[in-house]
């Protein structure tokens, strides 16, 4: 499910709770293959401006575990996309999920580079506010300038992402 619109809104609190609600479902349906299921992205990080949908990371230990879990989420009206040109990292659509605000969900292996990296920079933007603030300037910024253009977005925030890596050892 690609976004179409770009909107940057202010951080809100709910966004903790819908990503509970998503984990008790996942949980439930995949938690004995499963190491952890983890809220990254923007909306992870308490006061960052992020486009209202909520990214989720389920973590698997073992490669050979993949297949089982896909099974179950397509038993969940989940499908497999491929890893979307980002290696180490499985995404999964979805069509109708009514029940829950519009999400991303991803597989990583416990190893996976894509997954070190979403954990580290979560970490990181909650611990340093200054970096914070100046990454929801940027989105808000970028997404003001392309409303329509998701790829220009990416691309125009990519500098100050690629600034925190740095910094971060990533």
């Amino acid at each position: 499910m690609r976004t179409k619109n770009v909107m940057v809104v202010p951080y809100n609190p709910e966004w903790k709770n819908e990503f509970e609600r998503l984990k008790s479902y996942l949980e439930n349906t995949v938690g004995d293959i499963i190491v952890t299921i983890e809220h990254v992205g923007s909306t992870s990080v308490e006061g960052l401006w992020a486009k209202p949908i909520i990214d989720i990371d389920i973590v698997i230990e073992n490669h050979d575990d993949f297949e089982k879990l896909k099974n179950s989420l397509e038993n969940i009206g989940y499908y497999h996309e491929g890893d979307l040109g980002i290696k180490g990292r499985e995404a999964f659509g979805y069509d109708e999920k009514n029940e829950f605000m519009k999400h991303h969900l991803y597989v990583c292996h416990e190893d996976s580079q894509q997954l070190k990296n979403h954990i580290e920079f979560r970490n990181h933007l909650r611990q340093h506010k200054e970096d914070r603030d100046r990454y929801s300037e940027v989105k808000a910024k970028a997404a003001k300038a392309n409303p329509k253009d998701i790829d220009s977005y990416m691309k125009e925030k990519s500098h100050i992402i690629d600034v925190i890596y740095k910094k971060i050892g990533l």
